[in-house]
C-alpha cells in the first residue's frame, strides 16, 4: 500500500487555526501596550512644566499631544512545498547451461529475482508575519479636553 497519501495528510495538517489565533492575541497584546505607552506619555506631558515668559505651562497646555498608534493590518504567510516519489523495481534474470560429456548430459539453470520498493519525501517550509502600524491623532474626546484646558491656562 502506498505511503504517499499518509505523508500528504501529515504535511497538510498544519495548525493554521492556532497560528491565526496566536497572531490575533499577539496583536491585541501589542495594541494594549501601545495604548498604555500613549497614556503614560500623556501623563508625563501633563506633569512636565516649561517656563515661557515667566509663566509655567505643562506641555499639554502648550499643544503637545501624545502619539497614538494602531495596527491596521496583519498578514500571516505560510508556504509549504513538498515532493514525494514512490518506485517499485522488479527484475528477473535466468540462465541455463547444457553440457554433454562422455555420454552424460548435464543441465544447469539459474534464476535470480530482485524486488525493491523505494520511497522518497522532501519538504520545505517558510513563513512570515507582517504587521502595519500607523500613527493616529489622539482620541477626539481627549483632544477636545486638551483644547478646553489649554484655553483656560493660556
Amino acid at each position: 500500500m502506498s505511503e504517499v497519501p499518509q505523508v500528504t495528510r501529515q504535511l497538510l495538517s498544519a495548525p493554521l487555526p492556532d497560528i491565526i489565533q496566536r497572531l490575533g492575541i499577539a496583536i491585541a497584546d501589542a495594541q494594549r501596550a501601545l495604548d498604555a505607552n500613549s497614556v503614560a506619555s500623556a501623563q508625563l506631558m501633563a506633569t512636565t512644566e516649561v517656563e515661557v515668559g515667566g509663566e509655567k505651562y505643562n506641555l499639554m497646555a502648550l499643544g503637545f499631544t501624545p502619539t497614538f498608534y494602531s495596527f491596521t493590518e496583519a498578514t500571516v504567510e505560510a508556504k509549504l512545498s513538498f515532493s514525494m516519489t514512490e518506485g517499485t523495481e522488479f527484475g528477473v534474470t535466468a540462465g541455463a547451461q547444457v553440457g554433454v560429456q562422455a555420454g552424460f548430459v548435464m543441465v544447469a539453470a539459474s534464476v535470480s529475482v530482485s524486488y525493491a520498493r523505494k520511497f522518497s519525501v522532501s519538504a520545505e517550509g517558510m513563513s512570515s508575519i507582517a504587521a502595519r502600524v500607523v500613527s493616529l491623532p489622539p482620541p477626539e474626546i481627549l483632544e477636545n479636553l486638551l483644547r478646553k484646558l489649554s484655553a483656560k491656562t493660556v
